[in-house]
């Protein structure tokens, strides 16, 4: 049997993490933009939670699941994030008629 650990946790956090982070980078699309956000979040979540499995292991922390609570913080945190960004979104395409970022890059009155 394959025994999963620490380092394996982390390179799929990397992975997700440098997808979300390129996504982030080269998109114009607004709602892709935000996709790649989550997925930066959701790297930074599953981060806490191997590092909370590897304290818990060990068990030098005084309270079981430490980074299954940051993570479950972490993802309601992007729920909410993703509720407002969805709603400036929507103001955006009403104003311009796009969702490109380029296109609202001056902002004008």
């Amino acid at each position: 049997m394959w025994d999963i650990g620490l380092t394996h946790y982390l390179v799929v956090s990397c992975l997700v993490f440098g997808i979300g982070a390129m996504i982030v980078m080269m998109r114009r699309n607004a709602v892709a933009v935000l996709m790649g956000v989550e997925m930066i979040l959701n790297a930074a979540a599953l981060n806490f939670v191997a590092f909370g499995r590897l304290l818990d292991a060990r068990q030098e922390t005084g309270v079981a699941g430490v980074g299954q609570v940051v993570g479950l913080f972490i993802v309601v945190a992007a729920a909410a994030e993703a509720a407002i960004a969805l709603a400036i979104v929507l103001n955006f395409f009403n104003r311009y008629q796009t969702i490109n970022l380029d296109e609202g890059s001056e902002l004008k009155e």
